[in-house]
């Protein structure tokens, strides 16, 4: 149920009549299972693994060969205009409105899609409210 490192899971309520116990999961959600499962007691091991820095990209390399063709990532302006729509130009910039409609053909569908505002809001929030 906690199988990522550092985890676990705390034990709220024991029902004997349902036979049923009630755990809090660490996403913070309430769950239900029968008093008759087993566990570990204890936490598992491995907390604090991604508290220390990575540093090299070979360590980063690693880590991600081992889960996910994730990484690197490399950023779209950087790309061929073939592989995609803010590809090409002769120096990195997008080259077009980054936002883009809804109802947009699939492979032109980059950027912010559906975009209700962009860029910085006026003000903070403690300004904003004083407006209103």
């Amino acid at each position: 149920m906690a199988p990522a490192s550092g985890n676990y899971v705390t034990v709220i309520s024991h029902n004997p009549e349902t036979n049923k116990t009630q755990v809090k999961l660490p996403s913070g959600s309430k769950k239900v299972i029968s008093s008759a499962n087993r566990a570990v007691v204890g936490v598992v091991a491995g907390g604090g693994r991604i508290d220390k820095p990575i540093l090299k990209a070979g360590r980063a390399y690693h880590k991600y060969k081992a889960k996910r063709n994730c990484w690197p990532r490399v950023q779209s302006v950087a790309m061929n205009p073939v592989e995609h729509p803010f590809g090409g130009g002769n120096h990195q910039h997008i080259g077009k409105p980054s936002t883009i409609q809804r109802d947009a053909p699939a492979g032109r569908k980059v950027g912010l899609n559906a975009a209700r505002q962009t860029g910085r809001l006026c003000g903070t929030k403690t300004v904003q409210e004083k407006e209103n």
